[in-house]
């Protein structure tokens, strides 16, 4: 190893080793918040142990280490009065909200075949989900549209599901685009979490977002599930660049926090936040240890990954 390259490995591991001491023994950081340049978004849960409880008290928590956004996918399913509080503490925060799942329908040809019952459910469920982002402030919302037909004699052919496709996306967008809030489309893997899924990889992603042609429909894209489907994340990210709404970062293999595979995460946050990127980077992803000290490394890992 070169001395150059030897010194700053020493200084990035020393400099973890000081973040991970500055806990007191409650958990809670002794030192000033850490200033992230960019809004990674945690999520309930991830830091129940530091944090306590009580969902907003995790947020109180979250923002103290210098956390400025949040995501919820089961926001959609939290009671009302919750939703309400949640946006409230996050304004007095100033955090930013990320996405909630309005529509994931993994496992069922929702949107490759057209069925009027079916379409109709998934514009309702449009419909509420732009209720639940009024009331908790947030302007991102996710969608999975659905799986590939690829059973039966009457299979459509792939060029016609992607049309139907397409289509209902752009109804949806009709729905979306008066109140400036924008579905992510998100492409998921095969190899390991999903196979059949119609949305796959992120040139797929992206010639639909620009074939449905609206604001209100880009790309989330999950670096955990384009490194498994494609790598190549940099030069990809930078191809869809103009239709990417929102990212979710977690490791691979595994998916749990940056350092725990192969993602060179600091090399891919340094190339978001050179392209003047001001959305949410959600953490989409597990802790690798448990407990405290796992909510210790999660913390950790975001504050080395962010140094550059």
């Amino acid at each position: 190893m070169k001395r150059r390259q030897f010194l700053n490995s020493t200084l990035a591991a020393g400099a973890s080793a000081a973040f991970l001491g500055a806990f007191s023994n409650s958990g809670i950081a002794a030192t000033p918040k850490h200033a992230f340049k960019l809004n990674y978004a945690p999520h309930f849960n991830m830091f129940k142990n530091l944090g306590g409880a009580d969902p907003i008290d995790q947020l109180r928590f979250a923002a103290d280490q210098g956390f400025s956004a949040w995501e919820d996918n089961q926001m959609k399913k939290k009671p009302i009065d919750l939703q309400k509080k949640i946006a409230a503490t996050m304004e007095s925060l100033n955090m930013k909200m990320g996405v909630f799942v309005a529509h994931g329908s993994i496992g069922q040809t929702t949107f490759v075949k057209k069925d009027n019952a079916v379409w109709d459910s998934v514009l309702q469920d449009m419909k509420d989900s732009i209720e639940v982002a009024k009331r908790v402030n947030a302007k991102w919302m996710t969608v999975v549209p659905g799986s590939v037909d690829e059973n039966g004699r009457d299979r459509l052919a792939m060029g016609y599901q992607t049309a139907n496709v397409i289509e209902l996306l752009r109804r949806c967008s009709d729905l979306l685009e008066p109140h400036g809030m924008v579905m992510v489309l998100e492409p998921l893997n095969w190899f390991t979490n999903h196979g059949g899924v119609f949305l796959q990889g992120s040139p797929q992603a992206y010639s639909i977002c620009k074939a449905v042609n609206s604001p209100a429909c880009k790309i989330l894209f999950d670096i955990y599930h384009q490194q498994i489907t494609e790598g190549n994340l940099i030069q990809n990210i930078e191809r869809c660049w103009d239709e990417i709404g929102y990212f979710q970062a977690g490791d691979n293999p595994g998916r749990k926090e940056p350092g725990t595979g192969e993602i060179n995460y600091r090399n891919v946050f340094k190339y978001i936040h050179s392209r003047g990127f001001d959305g949410v980077i959600g953490m989409e992803h597990g802790n690798s240890v448990k407990g405290s000290d796992g909510e210790k490394k999660v913390i950790a890992a975001y504050v080395d990954a962010d140094r550059f």
